[in-house]
């Protein structure tokens, strides 16, 4: 069995418990080493075989995989973030199924979650955005005509960009052509979760220039959205006024 694991954003206690336990369970754990903390390691039984991915290529990776099968081990393949978000797993998934290899997918706390956390925001404020797109700049790898970043910022939803702080100039650029105002909320959160995290607050105009003078080029993501300002609606699931399956509401008002 191989088991594509969801890492979290970061901090090793966010890795979910079925997660922890598949870690600790494993005969073989690949990671992604430039992007999961090392210290998930440390769930691993002493005589699990560490495998690195960073330097691997897809077929490298199956290799060990099969082998792993071949031997009776268990494989843990842990990914950062989310496996769904940008883990290039579905290759991995096609591959082991054409070999006739039980695998299951455990899901992790993407980054997008752990900077949301981090920042202490919601992305989804009444009267403000319901929508959040996850999405990328195009860079070496290309996105749908209808996708790019010109295109998905007509919407002016909340929004939180894989990938891309390396090119905040041209992101900046495209979001200003698509869109948003100069001066909406933006903010380049570094390694959220971890402990060197750094959150900078900025705007969509001022993006190049924040990650400039703070030196962060890489391992970010960048949020954009009137939901990192001040003003929203109140949720009418909590309203007094509001009736829904286990509260009648009260018409004349009254506390919460």
């Amino acid at each position: 069995m191989v088991y594509f694991v969801g890492a979290g954003p970061g901090d090793k206690e966010l890795i979910t418990i079925k997660g922890q336990k598949i870690l600790a369970e494993a005969d073989c754990i690949i990671y992604a080493g430039s992007l999961v903390n090392p210290e998930l390691l440390e769930y691993a039984k002493a005589d699990c075989i560490l495998k690195d991915s960073a330097s691997m290529t897809l077929e490298e990776v199956i290799e060990i995989i099969v082998e792993n099968e071949k031997n009776g081990h268990m494989t843990a393949r842990l990914h950062t973030g989310d496996p769904a978000i940008y883990g290039a797993i579905k290759e991995q998934i096609d591959i082991v199924e054409e070999k006739g290899i039980e695998f299951k997918v455990i899901p992790g706390v993407s980054s997008f979650s752990g900077a949301a956390a981090a920042m202490g925001v919601e992305y989804t404020l009444p009267g403000v955005s319901q929508t959040v797109i996850l999405t990328r700049l195009e860079g070496r790898t290309p996105v749908p005509e209808k996708e790019k970043m010109t295109e998905l910022a007509k919407i002016q939803a909340s929004m939180a960009i894989f990938l891309s702080s390396g090119m905040l100039p041209e992101l900046s650029k495209q979001l200003i052509e698509g869109g948003y105002p100069k001066e909406t909320p933006a903010a380049i959160v570094y390694k959220a979760t971890w402990p060197d995290e750094k959150i900078v607050i900025t705007t969509v105009e001022e993006l190049p220039e924040a990650g400039e003078q703070s030196d962060i080029s890489r391992t970010a993501l960048i949020l954009v959205g009137n939901f990192l300002g001040g003003e929203y609606e109140r949720s009418m699931l909590y309203h007094p006024e509001f009736t829904h399956g286990y509260r009648q509401g009260n018409s004349a008002g009254g506390n919460d």
